[in-house]
């Protein structure tokens, strides 16, 4: 076994900055829930926070934040002026933002159709430390492959070594339990909809729960969740919730919440499912919903995808599929990139009551099953577009691990000597300016474990 570490991977695509972020990348909670980081942040910005009556502005990001402040980010940091990251490949109008509802109230957002538009900061704040560099922990075993199945028992080996080495923990259930209590109500988020060979698979979800449940964990708060049951059973992870007495559950069979809107000016077509979908009726809509699985019942997620390539986003990964694995009406944002990678940081963004984020504050763990990489194809599983890799890959920041999965997604086509590539998505740079991880490869550290 070999092991080295790296600040960044070569043939990189073209470096995404990043702003200064407030946050610490590690994932600890206290009681209830709350990063003690986090709150210690929103207590200073809110003492130096100028005081302002504003009923509508037009801000620039400029200086590095959210679109928003006070809508995707909460207290997170003072009032600045900010502008808004759009795709260099526009083929259209950029996307209109509309508002964020949560148990807060409603927030507001303005985005200009041509261009950004910017207007002077509103108020000075101190410059924050840098945070830490984002770890990506990846475990490599080509003898775990076997055609397009795999070995579950070295693939369980290979997510307790990355555990071990992601948390410095000496065993597998003090890795988990650095990372979630037994008192938690854990989702395992998969991506279900390709099937059992091109989507999550099975094994590395079964090293998963059997983790948790050496960890101590109550079975009936584990969760195996995507957006619907139907697709979870069509990939084998009825079978496999059965075999171990945990939860199964759809975010669409559990309902959508009516209290968690994220609306916007893009008309979405209603489906069956979605909520106040009609049979007869017209179904235009400019509404999602969160479900309530989300806001009623899971207290933590583990999100596990496949390397997938993403016609709009570059990869199919822990950002684009938790959105899309959460609300209802969310069509809508793949129409374009340049929708995309506003609405989806806003709506992991979304607070509670609390001022915790619904999606973004709960996501602890990222795991990126590289055991097959699919550099075509999107939701459809197709063999001849798949290379095998032998790779898990380990982070508790998304927004790292997924455009590190671009890079290899763009590798892998340059390989094959493929003549495509998606548009070059501003989503993770957003992502990355409202502090839900990091965009620049050259601030992230690449530990690489060769079995």
């Amino acid at each position: 076994m070999r092991s080295r570490a790296s600040s960044s991977r070569s043939s990189a695509p073209a470096v995404l900055p990043s702003a200064s972020r407030r946050l610490p990348s590690s994932r600890a909670f206290c009681s209830g829930g709350v990063h003690p980081a986090r709150v210690a942040t929103r207590q200073t910005a809110a003492k130096s926070r100028p005081t302002l009556s504003v009923g509508f502005c037009v801000v620039r990001m400029a200086a590095g934040g959210s679109i928003a402040v006070r809508a995707s980010q909460g207290s997170h940091i003072p009032l600045r002026a900010h502008s808004i990251v759009l795709p260099k490949k526009n083929n259209r109008s950029p996307a209109w933002p509309g508002r964020a509802d949560s148990r807060l109230g409603t927030r507001f957002f303005c985005l200009p159709l041509a261009g950004v538009l910017a207007l002077a900061p509103l108020g000075q704040a101190e410059e924050a430390t840098p945070a830490p560099r984002p770890r990506i922990l990846l475990v490599e075993d080509m003898s775990a492959l076997r055609e397009f199945e795999v070995d579950a028992a070295k693939v369980a080996e290979m997510v307790s070594e990355g555990l071990k080495r992601l948390t410095g923990r000496p065993s597998e259930a003090a890795a988990w339990l650095s990372l979630i209590s037994p008192a938690d109500t854990v989702g395992i988020k998969v991506n279900s909809v390709p099937g059992p060979i091109g989507g999550t698979r099975k094994p590395v979800v079964d090293a998963v729960v059997r983790g948790l449940l050496e960890a101590r964990l109550p079975p009936d708060r584990i969760i195996i969740w995507d957006q619907s049951l139907a697709s979870l059973r069509a990939a084998g992870f009825g079978g496999l919730a059965k075999r171990h007495g945990v939860r199964l559950a759809g975010s669409r069979d559990a309902g959508w919440d009516e209290s968690v809107i994220y609306e916007s000016s893009i008309v979405g077509t209603l489906v069956a499912g979605d909520l106040g979908f009609e049979r007869d009726g017209e179904n235009a809509s400019r509404k999602s919903h969160l479900s309530r699985l989300l806001t009623g019942e899971l207290t933590h997620i583990i999100s596990i995808c496949p390397l997938l390539n993403h016609n709009q986003a570059g990869v199919s990964g822990h950002l684009v599929g938790l959105v899309d694995g959460s609300m209802d009406n969310s069509r809508r944002f793949s129409a374009d990139a340049s929708i995309l990678s506003v609405a989806v940081p806003e709506i992991l963004a979304i607070e509670d009551a609390k001022q915790r984020r619904h999606l973004g504050d709960r996501l602890v763990l990222n795991i990126t099953d590289a055991l097959f990489c699919q550099y075509l194809g999107q939701s459809k599983c197709l063999l001849h577009y798949t290379v095998g890799l032998g790779q898990l890959r380990f982070s508790t920041d998304p927004v790292a691990l997924d455009v590190f999965s671009i890079e290899e997604l763009k590798r892998q086509r340059e390989r094959f000597e493929v003549d495509y590539s998606p548009p070059d998505s501003a989503l993770y740079k957003n992502a990355a300016l409202i502090q839900l991880g990091e965009s620049n490869p050259a601030r992230r550290e690449v530990v690489e474990i060769v079995r």
